[in-house]
Protein backbone atom coordinates (compact mmCIF):
# COMPACT_ATOMS: atom_id res chain seq x y z
CA UNK A 1 0.00 0.00 0.00
CA UNK A 2 1.09 3.50 -0.72
CA UNK A 3 1.93 5.80 2.10
CA UNK A 4 -0.82 8.21 2.92
CA UNK A 5 1.62 11.10 2.37
CA UNK A 6 2.36 10.08 -1.20
CA UNK A 7 0.23 11.89 -3.71
CA UNK A 8 0.01 11.96 -7.46
CA UNK A 9 1.47 15.48 -7.45
CA UNK A 10 4.63 14.42 -5.61
CA UNK A 11 5.14 11.52 -8.01
CA UNK A 12 4.91 13.92 -10.93
CA UNK A 13 7.49 16.30 -9.41
CA UNK A 14 9.87 13.42 -8.76
CA UNK A 15 9.57 12.34 -12.37
CA UNK A 16 10.31 15.86 -13.60
CA UNK A 17 13.37 16.05 -11.35
CA UNK A 18 14.62 12.76 -12.74
CA UNK A 19 14.18 14.03 -16.30
CA UNK A 20 15.98 17.29 -15.51
CA UNK A 21 18.86 15.41 -13.89
CA UNK A 22 19.12 13.15 -16.90
CA UNK A 23 19.16 16.13 -19.31
CA UNK A 24 21.72 17.86 -17.13
CA UNK A 25 24.02 14.85 -17.32
CA UNK A 26 23.58 14.71 -21.10
CA UNK A 27 24.39 18.44 -21.45
CA UNK A 28 27.39 18.07 -19.14
CA UNK A 29 28.71 15.27 -21.31
CA UNK A 30 28.21 17.38 -24.42
CA UNK A 31 30.04 20.33 -22.81
CA UNK A 32 32.93 18.10 -21.79
CA UNK A 33 33.14 16.67 -25.31
CA UNK A 34 33.16 20.17 -26.83
CA UNK A 35 35.88 21.28 -24.42
CA UNK A 36 37.96 18.26 -25.39
CA UNK A 37 37.52 19.07 -29.09
CA UNK A 38 38.44 22.72 -28.43
CA UNK A 39 41.63 21.65 -26.64
CA UNK A 40 42.57 19.35 -29.55
CA UNK A 41 41.93 22.11 -32.10
CA UNK A 42 43.91 24.61 -30.01
CA UNK A 43 46.87 22.20 -29.86
CA UNK A 44 46.74 21.69 -33.62
CA UNK A 45 46.58 25.45 -34.18
CA UNK A 46 49.66 26.00 -31.98
CA UNK A 47 51.53 23.26 -33.84
CA UNK A 48 50.56 24.81 -37.20
CA UNK A 49 51.74 28.24 -36.02
CA UNK A 50 55.04 26.81 -34.81
CA UNK A 51 55.54 25.02 -38.15
CA UNK A 52 54.73 28.25 -40.02
CA UNK A 53 57.21 30.20 -37.89
CA UNK A 54 59.93 27.62 -38.57
CA UNK A 55 59.21 27.78 -42.31
CA UNK A 56 59.41 31.59 -42.30
CA UNK A 57 62.70 31.49 -40.37
CA UNK A 58 64.08 28.90 -42.80
CA UNK A 59 63.07 31.01 -45.82
CA UNK A 60 64.68 34.10 -44.27
CA UNK A 61 67.93 32.19 -43.74
CA UNK A 62 67.91 30.88 -47.33
CA UNK A 63 67.19 34.35 -48.72
CA UNK A 64 70.04 35.87 -46.72
CA UNK A 65 72.42 33.18 -47.95
CA UNK A 66 71.38 33.69 -51.57
CA UNK A 67 71.91 37.45 -51.28
CA UNK A 68 75.34 36.83 -49.79
CA UNK A 69 76.29 34.43 -52.61
CA UNK A 70 75.01 36.91 -55.23
CA UNK A 71 77.12 39.71 -53.74
CA UNK A 72 80.19 37.45 -53.71
CA UNK A 73 79.58 36.45 -57.35
CA UNK A 74 79.26 40.08 -58.45
CA UNK A 75 82.47 40.98 -56.66
CA UNK A 76 84.32 38.03 -58.19
CA UNK A 77 83.06 38.89 -61.69
CA UNK A 78 84.18 42.51 -61.26
CA UNK A 79 87.65 41.41 -60.13
CA UNK A 80 87.96 39.06 -63.12
CA UNK A 81 86.95 41.80 -65.58
CA UNK A 82 89.37 44.30 -64.05
CA UNK A 83 92.21 41.75 -64.15
CA UNK A 84 91.47 40.96 -67.81
CA UNK A 85 91.47 44.66 -68.70
CA UNK A 86 94.77 45.25 -66.91
CA UNK A 87 96.34 42.27 -68.68
CA UNK A 88 95.03 43.47 -72.05
CA UNK A 89 96.54 46.92 -71.48
CA UNK A 90 99.89 45.42 -70.48
CA UNK A 91 99.94 43.17 -73.56
CA UNK A 92 99.10 46.14 -75.79
CA UNK A 93 101.94 48.17 -74.27
CA UNK A 94 104.43 45.32 -74.74
CA UNK A 95 103.40 44.79 -78.36
CA UNK A 96 103.72 48.51 -79.04
CA UNK A 97 107.15 48.61 -77.38
CA UNK A 98 108.34 45.67 -79.51
CA UNK A 99 106.91 47.26 -82.66
CA UNK A 100 108.59 50.58 -81.91
CA UNK A 101 111.90 48.93 -81.05
CA UNK A 102 112.11 46.72 -84.15
CA UNK A 103 113.04 49.47 -86.65
CA UNK A 104 115.64 50.91 -84.29
CA UNK A 105 117.29 47.50 -83.96
CA UNK A 106 117.50 47.11 -87.73
CA UNK A 107 119.44 50.34 -88.37
CA UNK A 108 122.41 52.09 -86.87
CA UNK A 109 121.68 54.74 -84.22
CA UNK A 110 120.80 58.07 -85.83
CA UNK A 111 120.68 56.55 -89.29
CA UNK A 112 117.63 57.56 -91.32
CA UNK A 113 115.75 55.10 -93.49
CA UNK A 114 114.65 56.87 -96.63
CA UNK A 115 113.41 54.26 -99.06
CA UNK A 116 115.47 53.62 -102.16
CA UNK A 117 113.84 53.85 -105.55
CA UNK A 118 113.20 50.10 -105.61
CA UNK A 119 111.97 50.01 -102.00
CA UNK A 120 109.42 52.76 -102.68
CA UNK A 121 107.25 50.39 -104.69
CA UNK A 122 104.89 48.08 -102.82
CA UNK A 123 102.74 45.26 -104.16
CA UNK A 124 100.70 42.40 -102.75
CA UNK A 125 99.82 42.15 -99.05
CA UNK A 126 101.22 45.15 -97.14
CA UNK A 127 100.96 46.33 -93.55
CA UNK A 128 101.05 50.04 -92.83
CA UNK A 129 101.38 51.61 -89.36
CA UNK A 130 100.82 55.32 -88.76
CA UNK A 131 100.45 57.56 -85.72
CA UNK A 132 99.86 59.31 -83.55
CA UNK A 133 96.29 60.08 -84.66
CA UNK A 134 94.24 62.50 -82.59
CA UNK A 135 90.86 60.82 -82.94
CA UNK A 136 88.75 58.33 -84.83
CA UNK A 137 87.92 60.83 -87.58
CA UNK A 138 91.60 61.01 -88.59
CA UNK A 139 91.68 57.22 -88.70
CA UNK A 140 88.69 57.16 -91.05
CA UNK A 141 90.16 59.95 -93.19
CA UNK A 142 93.45 58.12 -93.62
CA UNK A 143 91.61 54.89 -94.43
CA UNK A 144 89.74 56.76 -97.19
CA UNK A 145 93.06 57.99 -98.59
CA UNK A 146 94.36 54.40 -98.70
CA UNK A 147 91.21 53.35 -100.54
CA UNK A 148 91.68 56.10 -103.15
CA UNK A 149 95.05 54.58 -104.12
CA UNK A 150 93.26 51.52 -105.47
CA UNK A 151 94.13 49.24 -102.55
CA UNK A 152 91.69 46.39 -101.80
CA UNK A 153 90.90 44.23 -98.76
CA UNK A 154 91.64 47.17 -96.45
CA UNK A 155 91.23 46.47 -92.72
CA UNK A 156 92.34 48.09 -89.46
CA UNK A 157 94.10 45.35 -87.51
CA UNK A 158 94.90 47.47 -84.46
CA UNK A 159 94.23 50.98 -83.15
CA UNK A 160 95.86 51.60 -79.77
CA UNK A 161 97.24 54.70 -78.06
CA UNK A 162 96.82 56.77 -81.21
CA UNK A 163 98.64 54.40 -83.57
CA UNK A 164 96.81 52.42 -86.24
CA UNK A 165 97.95 49.37 -88.20
CA UNK A 166 96.32 48.83 -91.63
CA UNK A 167 96.40 45.69 -93.72
CA UNK A 168 95.78 46.02 -97.47
CA UNK A 169 96.34 44.38 -100.81
CA UNK A 170 98.00 46.23 -103.72
CA UNK A 171 97.28 44.60 -107.08
CA UNK A 172 99.84 46.80 -108.89
CA UNK A 173 103.27 48.09 -107.76
CA UNK A 174 102.54 51.38 -106.00
CA UNK A 175 104.74 54.18 -104.69
CA UNK A 176 102.92 54.02 -101.37
CA UNK A 177 104.65 56.96 -99.66
CA UNK A 178 104.26 59.27 -102.63
CA UNK A 179 100.58 58.37 -103.11
CA UNK A 180 99.80 58.94 -99.43
CA UNK A 181 101.56 62.31 -99.48
CA UNK A 182 99.24 63.38 -102.30
CA UNK A 183 95.98 61.88 -100.98
CA UNK A 184 96.25 62.29 -97.21
CA UNK A 185 95.88 65.54 -95.25
CA UNK A 186 98.43 64.34 -92.68
CA UNK A 187 102.09 65.34 -92.73
CA UNK A 188 104.25 62.37 -91.87
CA UNK A 189 107.80 61.04 -91.93
CA UNK A 190 109.00 57.55 -92.86
CA UNK A 191 110.35 55.68 -89.89
CA UNK A 192 110.75 52.18 -91.34
CA UNK A 193 110.35 50.43 -94.67
CA UNK A 194 110.36 46.78 -95.69
CA UNK A 195 109.01 44.96 -98.77
CA UNK A 196 105.69 44.26 -96.99
CA UNK A 197 105.75 46.78 -94.16
CA UNK A 198 105.76 50.57 -93.81
CA UNK A 199 105.81 52.64 -90.60
CA UNK A 200 104.98 56.35 -90.69
CA UNK A 201 105.15 58.97 -87.92
CA UNK A 202 102.71 61.87 -88.08
CA UNK A 203 104.34 65.29 -87.62
CA UNK A 204 103.15 66.24 -84.12
CA UNK A 205 104.19 69.88 -84.61
CA UNK A 206 101.23 70.60 -86.89
CA UNK A 207 98.18 71.99 -85.13
CA UNK A 208 95.03 69.96 -84.43
CA UNK A 209 93.11 72.00 -87.04
CA UNK A 210 95.63 71.15 -89.72
CA UNK A 211 95.72 67.46 -88.76
CA UNK A 212 91.94 67.22 -88.74
CA UNK A 213 91.58 69.07 -92.07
Amino acid sequence: MRSPSATPASDSQRGQLDELESETQILSGMVLEREREIRVLGQRLREANECHDRSIASLDAITSRLEELEAQARGQATRIRMKALREAVEVSKKVKALTDAEPALQRAPGEAEPPSEDESLYAGRVKLEIGPLDDFSQLVGFEDAVGQMGASEISVERFSEGRATFSMNLDQPTDLVHELEDLSNLDFKVRHTAPDNLILDVDEEQGPEQRAA
